[in-house]
């Protein structure tokens, strides 16, 4: 199997294409050319060879009149072509290879697009001249990019084949670095899938306001942000720490804004000091930041959980304590 792809300086768009064809291929051989009859004899063509046509293995965008874009009107450069093609099938080997999970076919197929939402487009962006996919020089584009040889590099290899050579080593770093990003996608999508039907099942306390998970390490927080407006904090038991923690409930996933933060009086405070303000006995921390917390037991960590909510309702003007009290009694209605 030959991959074909540009010689010279390259981009994380072609790097990611020809890091998902490697996990797909990995009996294969990378040649980077700009020679049209090596481009022709190619398997595949990525970014290069003047020609879009995935049944013949052509990924190129860079033609007169290439106009092909995502609904949302991003267009896309080569990693967005492969990954259109491929990129089901990329995550379905994957899940099994590295999360010992056979996805479905439709399963497969929404997590390769939320992939693509959540980093193959900005790489094609990037790539295009639309947008950074970061801000300064840390974006995932400019990782990659920092692969390339420099003129330091030039004047210590020379010109010719070995300079090629250096630079087609720097080319499986940076599709290395792309392939552990795109495994830790999928792993991390993998397990908040399976961890979902726990998660919903999980222990509702003090009228449906605290949700208790026997395993901390489940990813709760995107059910139970779009799925149970009614919980304002999540006791879990971390099994690695052997502790409980004390979550507030984020209303974004961009930032720290909680639906209710955790009493003013304890930020900061660690041990004696917190467990003097509680009166919880084995009180460990809770975060300047208020939204996280912890006790060693269940019941130090349930009685912070009552005295955040007492907080809160003795804040709260009596007619709209009422109407949440009123909704906590309300049957859930989950996100659309």
């Amino acid at each position: 199997m030959i991959i074909a792809t540009h010689s010279g300086k390259f981009h994380a768009d072609d790097a990611w294409a020809v890091a998902v064809l490697n996990i797909l291929f990995p009996d294969n051989e990378i040649v980077r050319t700009r020679d049209q009859a090596r481009i022709d004899a190619a398997d595949f063509a990525i970014d290069v060879g003047g020609t879009y046509e995935p049944a013949s293995g052509r990924f190129d965008h860079h033609q007169k009149g290439f106009d092909v874009a995502r609904p949302s009107g991003v267009p896309y450069a080569s990693a967005g072509l492969v990954w259109r093609e491929y990129g089901a099938r990329c995550v379905a080997a994957l899940a099994e290879t590295h999360a010992g999970h056979q996805l479905p076919a439709d399963a497969a197929r929404q997590i390769a697009y939320a992939i693509d939402d959540d980093v193959v487009q900005y790489l094609d962006l990037s790539d295009v001249g639309a947008a950074k996919n970061a801000p300064g020089g840390y974006g995932l584009s400019a990782i990659v990019s920092g692969f390339n040889p420099n003129w330091l590099d030039d004047q210590r290899t020379g010109y010719g084949e070995p300079a090629e050579a250096y630079r087609l080593s720097q080319f499986r770093r940076a599709m290395e670095v792309l392939a552990d990003v795109l495994v830790n996608q999928v792993k991390y999508r993998v397990g908040a899938l399976l961890a979902l039907e726990q998660v919903r099942q999980a222990e509702p306390l003090e009228n449906g306001r605290v949700l208790f998970l026997k395993n901390g390490a489940l990813p709760w927080t995107t059910v139970v942000r779009k799925e149970m407006p009614k919980v304002l904090f999540v006791v879990s038991f971390s099994i690695a720490d052997q502790r409980h923690m004390l979550h507030t409930i984020p209303v974004s996933p961009d930032n720290f804004t909680a639906r209710a933060d955790l009493p003013e009086a304890w930020a900061g405070l660690r041990d004696e000091d917190l467990a003097a303000v509680t009166g919880v006995a084995d009180a460990i921390f809770c975060h300047n930041g208020r939204f996280i917390a912890a006790a060693k037991s269940y019941d130090g960590a349930l009685t912070m959980a009552r005295q955040a909510l007492q907080a809160i309702d003795d804040g709260m003007p009596a007619r709209v304590r009422e109407a949440v009290g009123a909704g906590a009694n309300a049957p859930e209605q989950p996100a659309r």
